[in-house]
């Protein structure tokens, strides 16, 4: 009898134990909602127009809800030419903390200016982010070259990881 209480008792530790390991493994450290929340980013470098390369330089603030949309504001610089624009786009995230942002930036009338497409890497329990512009596409269809890292925190959680 003592045997089997032992053995029982052990075995339903095990599956308890098995059961709070099993679902943290499969998410991984990162889930698709973990970047939900307010984020401030800054990205500065370099578009290439067909006329020459021009500095840019921006700082904004974006709100990303747990299914990846988000909205926001940026202040830039485009060769010295300083505007305010919208955004709007969606993010993701893999298990392993990277992902990918589309964004489309709307001057102050709603005209689509520009769409940027980033590569995205989540650090800190998805607090902090880094990015690269992988394209930048114009509304009429051209791509231009550019070169534009940034870097960005959470201001504010969402309904992601804490």
């Amino acid at each position: 009898m003592k045997r089997n209480t032992v053995g029982t008792i052990c075995f339903v530790t095990l599956l308890f134990g098995l059961a709070r390991v099993a679902p943290a493994q499969s998410r991984g450290p990162c889930s698709s909602f973990s970047p939900a929340g307010t984020w401030g980013f800054t990205h500065t470098g370099t578009i290439i127009f067909p006329t020459g390369a021009v500095p840019v330089a921006f700082v904004m603030t974006i709100t990303i809800d747990s299914n990846g949309d988000f909205s926001g504001t940026q202040t830039g610089s485009l060769g010295g030419q300083i505007s305010t624009t919208a955004l709007k786009g969606t993010v993701t995230m893999n298990p392993d903390c990277t992902g990918t942002g589309t964004g489309y930036v709307y001057d102050q009338s709603g005209s689509l200016l520009r769409t940027v497409v980033w590569d995205l890497v989540y650090v800190d329990r998805a607090r902090e982010g880094f990015a690269v512009a992988r394209s930048l596409t114009l509304p009429n269809g051209t791509s231009l070259p550019v070169i534009m890292p940034g870097q960005g925190k959470r201001m504010k959680p969402g309904r992601g990881n804490e």
